[in-house]
């Protein structure tokens, strides 16, 4: 099976989960869960539900422990995609290729079900307890880890020096900032969450932090380079818009092959990491790469 092909199938699983776990359509608050469950299945690669599946796999977890906490950390995702698409932020109406939630159901409940699906999150992670689980000082510390990294030393911490600083020059270090906190945070979460509830050690926890961090900052830095050299027809989306919109970005900063080198450098950092770690997971390394790596 070619590495594409495993991907679709646990996209496939993880999508499974994610549904599963998601509210029924009832009682005089429908509308919210109505917006909830659309800003939650508007597509996505689901590709933090899934690392944090294989880091768990990587430290040979088998319960199903995992899975409500699959579910909690695309629920985060979700809700800053639907925030982020708020007239106040960046004023999407679309969304891979729909209606962006708030254009469906009005500015309000949008700003509602982004609000909701923050705290579900932590209410589906919570199941965890039920799911056999023999250690519930690992899903209490899991829970902790999921709500530091999408909170305010997290996400969206992140977000908000982003907001803050639109339009202004940043430094590298702020720009190192955002991109850690914004794009990092939840691929932190995924791998750590992945690895406690396998029960790894705090060492092996504390390198699955590390190696997330490294994709992090390489997966964005990706991102600048793509803007600038790829096409829309490529991408999926408009390309140039960082330059047209006067973003500071590690290609304005540092140019293109700089950006190039950290990228490998990132990279090569977190496999090394990798490798450090007990056990092995060959599609765990191949997702990390096809992250960075990644032309669309």
């Amino acid at each position: 099976m070619t590495f594409e092909e495993e991907l679709k199938l646990r996209t496939e699983e993880a999508d499974e989960i994610i549904k599963y776990y998601l509210p029924q359509e009832e009682g005089l608050h429908k509308t919210l869960l109505q917006a909830v469950n659309y800003g939650v299945s508007s597509g996505g690669k689901r590709l933090r539900p899934i690392l944090m599946n294989e880091t768990f796999k990587l430290f040979d977890g088998k319960s199903r422990v995992i899975e409500p906490f699959m579910a909690g950390i695309e629920y985060i995702h979700a809700s800053s995609l639907i925030h982020d698409d708020l007239p106040c932020m960046d004023n999407d109406e679309y969304r891979r290729g729909k209606k962006s939630t708030w254009a469906v159901y009005g500015e309000a409940m949008g700003t509602l079900a982004g609000d909701a699906l923050l705290m579900y999150a932590l209410e589906t992670a919570a199941k965890g307890l039920s799911e056999n689980t023999s250690s519930p000082a690992n899903v209490a510390q899991a829970m902790g880890v999921l709500a530091q990294k999408a909170g305010i030393s997290g996400m969206i911490g992140g977000q908000s020096v982003d907001v803050e600083l639109t339009g202004k020059e940043l430094t590298g270090d702020v720009l190192r900032f955002i991109y850690e906190l914004k794009t990092g945070a939840l691929l932190e979460a995924a791998m750590m969450c992945g690895a406690i509830l396998a029960d790894a050690s705090a060492e092996d926890v504390q390198t699955c932090e590390k190696i997330a961090r490294l994709v992090g900052l390489a997966f964005q830095i990706r991102d600048d380079i793509l803007d600038v050299t790829s096409t829309q027809e490529a991408l999926g989306r408009p390309v140039g818009s960082d330059e047209k919109n006067q973003k500071t970005t590690f290609v304005s900063l540092y140019g293109l092959e700089r950006a190039e080198q950290a990228v490998e450098a990132f990279s090569n950092e977190a496999i090394t990491k990798l490798h450090q770690l007990t056990g092995e997971n060959r599609f765990l390394e191949s997702l990390l790469l096809s992250l960075i790596k990644r032309e669309k």
